[in-house]
């Protein structure tokens, strides 16, 4: 087996994860802001993997922080929309960041291959008969629009960086510790009451409600944010960023099968139709693949 295909299959695994993350944080919404819950995700995440910050080179802090910076806002976007509409349709619009990759790549000048072009256009197709749900466009759906146009901006700066990293989980720790970083300052400067009184009942109200959540949160900071994205910052350095977005594609079905278990979001025969699809898209992608070198970067 290639280091190639070892990347194609550590982002497939990456996916189904994070189709596990929608309905959890959807779950989560009903008590907890979205910083709150970014906050608390990848704080988690961010302790158990500060060891990799001992000693890391500057360069590599220094991605892992652009990096985290982007990440922070894919999730607040993404999650402050999954409080106003369906997790299914939230997936359908985050998804879209397929299409953003290749696009900054076609204004970069360079035309993505046939094969991906093929990949996108099955992708697309099934994320729509997937997920859409119906009903007029609102703000959650424009929330989730940030957040796709986000997220396809720092799956081409992660392809970019993870392959001049020295360490990769260097890169990953400071990535997290960043983001959970972000969040904290959002919530003292946006979210907390001034207010002595009312910051004392607001703290008391999350502190108990983390207590009903415990284990939510657990699974989301050190299997869905801890170990994931240490597995997609590898993953990625061994996969080209279009590639990496047609396996992304797929996250839609996959939180469509687990919001089915998870929250009771039925799945109709055309939603099946377009899982069908995302698989499809994912196999042309891999079609006639170009040799690639070996990345200069081995797994830790």
């Amino acid at each position: 087996m290639t280091r190639h295909l070892h990347g194609i299959l550590a982002l497939l695994l990456v996916t189904l994860v994070w189709g596990t993350t929608f309905p959890a944080m959807k779950d989560l919404t009903g008590h907890f802001s979205a910083v709150w819950i970014i906050l608390v995700r990848f704080a988690l995440a961010a302790v158990l993997l500060s060891p990799f910050l001992w000693r890391a080179r500057l360069a590599d802090v220094r991605a892992g922080a652009i990096l985290g910076v982007l990440l922070f806002f894919c999730f607040v976007f993404q999650v402050e929309g999954l409080a106003l509409t369906s997790s299914n349709r939230n997936a359908f619009i985050c998804g879209l960041n397929v299409l953003v990759v290749p696009l900054l790549g076609v204004l970069a000048g360079r035309l993505p291959e046939r094969r991906i072009v093929l990949a996108l256009l099955m992708s697309i197709a099934g994320l729509a008969a997937l997920c859409w749900d119906g009903g007029a466009w609102g703000t959650g759906d424009s929330l989730a629009l940030m957040s796709a146009l986000c997220f396809g901006v720092y799956i081409k700066v992660m392809e970019v960086q993870t392959r001049r990293a020295t360490r990769l989980l260097s890169v990953t720790a400071a990535q997290i510790g960043t983001v959970a970083l972000c969040a904290l300052v959002w919530l003292l400067g946006r979210e907390l009451p001034g207010d002595a009184a009312a910051r004392a009942a607001y703290l008391a109200d999350v502190v108990g409600n983390l207590g009903h959540a415990g284990w939510n949160f657990a699974y989301l900071g050190v299997v869905a944010t801890a170990a994931i994205i240490s597995l997609q910052t590898w993953g990625q350095s061994r996969t080209s960023a279009n590639e990496a977005a047609v396996v992304y594609a797929f996250e839609p079905a996959a939180a469509a099968f687990f919001g089915y278990f998870w929250l009771g979001e039925a799945l109709s025969a055309r939603g099946w139709l377009g899982g069908l699809l995302l698989i499809s898209g994912m196999i042309v992608s891999q079609w006639n693949s170009e040799s690639r070198p070996s990345a200069a970067l081995a797994p830790e």
